[in-house]
């Protein structure tokens, strides 16, 4: 099985808390079992959601695009401030 998230790296552990809908967390649930059995290793679901978050903003293609965009504005900014000091 082929799952877009690879198996989590070594990492110290860290503690997040979020709401969610009844839907959702059924789903990360169900996701999280799927994780187990595929690579062998139980990993929370509180853990799997920083990894599963940080996979959907890099492969996001507008957000990447609208990230630049807003990193050249605030650099052009910087610059136009400094240039006119």
């Amino acid at each position: 099985m082929t799952l877009k998230l690879s198996q989590l790296p070594e990492r110290s552990p860290s503690k997040m808390t979020i709401t969610v809908s009844p839907e959702l967390k059924a789903a990360l649930d169900d996701y999280a079992e799927i994780y187990r059995r595929t690579y062998g290793q139980k990993e929370t679901v509180a853990e799997l959601i920083p990894f599963m978050l940080e996979n959907f903003v890099t492969t996001d293609v507008g957000f990447k695009r609208a990230r630049k965009e807003l990193a050249d504005e605030a650099q052009n900014k910087t610059a136009s401030t400094s240039s006119s000091t």
